[in-house]
């Protein structure tokens, strides 16, 4: 790996003595440090701290923000994580006084347009997806599916039945699944896909029994197919004692036509930093608001938002929850944001995002089928997987193709997921791309392509404009440099 160019860091930058700020006179009695804290939190020496100008400070972060990559800065095709576009006027919303400058501790007496719009955008929740009752507390996807699985827990002991300890999760299922439901205390079984890249229903039989908990299902899957059989599954699942868990990453695909709740879920979470426009990446900030049949309802999360006599209350007095699951009463900025995209959508809106977002992706498989593999043939939904085994056979692999598109400006998709796919592209435009976008990394896709059997070594060496070169991913993993700069 080599730095292309050179960008010092700030303590590189820094100078004894240059500063970039004032601060007011003090308005306050001054307090005697050693009096106030314990000398075990006192500083004996300064903090070694950079000492810039203004200037520098705005140029140095100025120069960072552009060897950035988001939404806002070009195609983002990440597939199974909705990179949709965030609309601004959400950020004006949440900037708005009420909202912005309010505590999480001061009364709900003085908060009710705060937990109005709490409770509104849990009652839209609860008609988009078809469930009883919603909680908004989960502070992401993975977060809400540990929840929703607890409240199975929850429900199951209550009603003795603790032999209940396995989760049925697909072959095809994102990494989260198998991972929330061990941290959950069940145990992760895999039900294998049919040769149509949908759950094997004969296996599913095979499966279930007096043990089975529930069986987490992402519909339309992380292949991007409709799983058409999903009532049996529910019946099968249900006859047997368990429980169905919706993951929501996927919701982006049928708002509008069908809801997990109809289709025989007891548990839905859903990803408003995805599907509902919040912010994405960065590790945050996240939120998984959880929605429940009525038979789970009591073991929601602590304090649930309720109204009571025209007052918007928070409600603790709940014996059956599972308590509360993250301080306060969740990432309430992303909640604004998402309820002001669906009040700008409406119904009709937020059915046209889900028809265009499919009509994107299978315009994209259909025209990238001509020189890639395409591994199951039938229409997708929001997204679509790819197979690069015809180029790996030319000593292109799927990350070659993904370091290549670098150069072009574009976001690479996912790669090498799901797992039963070889090589694999995950590919999943969204509804907010225009047909010229598409186009245009359609062309990039089959240069490339092109490339991979005409002039291989293009394609293996890539990216060539990127501020770091191809690095050795394995070893940077595994053996990471730090930058030290020493006091």
């Amino acid at each position: 790996m080599q730095n292309n160019t050179d960008f010092p860091l700030l303590f590189e930058l820094s100078q004894t003595g240059r500063t970039g700020y004032s601060l007011p006179p003090l308005d306050v009695p001054e307090t005697d440090t050693a009096e106030a804290f314990d000398s075990a939190y006192i500083r004996t020496e300064p903090a070694a701290l950079p000492e810039l100008s203004e200037l520098q400070i705005i140029r140095h972060y100025t120069a960072l923000s552009r060897r950035n990559y988001g939404v806002d800065s070009g195609f983002y095709p990440l597939g199974s994580c909705t990179m949709k576009y965030n609309p601004k006027i959400n950020e004006d919303i949440i900037r708005m006084d009420g909202f912005s400058h309010i505590h999480p501790y001061q009364d709900p007496k003085t908060a009710q347009g705060a937990l109005e719009v709490m409770f509104d955008l849990q009652e839209q929740l609860k008609e988009i997806t078809g469930m009883h009752d919603v909680s908004l507390q989960p502070a992401a996807g993975a977060h809400g599916e540990w929840a929703g699985l607890m409240m199975i827990r929850a429900l199951h002991e209550k009603n003795g039945e603790t032999q209940r300890t396995k989760v049925i999760v697909p072959d095809t299922a994102h990494g989260t699944n198998p991972a929330s439901a061990t941290v959950a205390g069940f145990e992760a079984v895999t039900v294998k896909s049919n040769e149509q890249g949908l759950v094997d229903l004969d296996d599913l039989r095979r499966l279930v029994g007096e043990d089975t908990a529930a069986l987490m299902l992402t519909n339309p899957n992380t292949l991007g197919l409709f799983e058409k059989d999903i009532l049996e599954m529910a019946e099968i699942v249900h006859e047997a004692g368990g429980k169905l868990y919706y993951d929501g990453a996927n919701l982006n695909a049928i708002m509008g036509y069908t809801r997990p709740g109809d289709m025989g879920f007891d548990v839905v979470h859903l990803n408003l930093h995805k599907t509902f426009t919040g912010p994405h990446g960065g590790g945050g900030p996240g939120s998984g608001p959880v929605g429940v049949s009525e038979e789970l309802a009591a073991f929601l999360p602590k304090p649930v938002v309720r109204k009571l006599d025209g007052i918007v209350i928070l409600d603790e007095d709940r014996p059956e929850s599972i308590g509360r699951v993250k301080p306060y009463y969740g990432n309430f900025g992303i909640n604004v944001r998402a309820y002001t995209y669906i009040r700008t959508m409406g119904p009709e809106g937020l059915k046209r995002v889900s028809e265009y977002a499919v009509l994107n992706a299978n315009y994209m498989m259909r025209r990238l089928s001509e020189v890639f593999e395409l591994p199951y043939t039938q229409h997708c939904k929001h997204e679509f997987v790819l197979s690069g085994r015809k180029q790996k056979k030319l000593g292109v692999r799927t990350l070659d193709i993904a370091k290549r598109l670098l150069d072009f400006g574009y976001h690479p998709p996912t790669i090498y997921f799901p797992l039963n796919v070889e090589e694999a592209l995950m590919i999943e435009p969204t509804e907010t791309e225009a047909k010229e976008t598409l186009d245009s990394f359609i062309d990039t896709m089959l240069e490339i392509a092109k490339d991979a059997e005409e002039n291989p070594e293009i394609v293996q060496e890539a990216p060539y404009t990127t501020i770091v070169s191809r690095m050795d991913e394995t070893t940077a993993a595994r053996k990471p440099i730090l930058r030290y700069i020493p006091e």
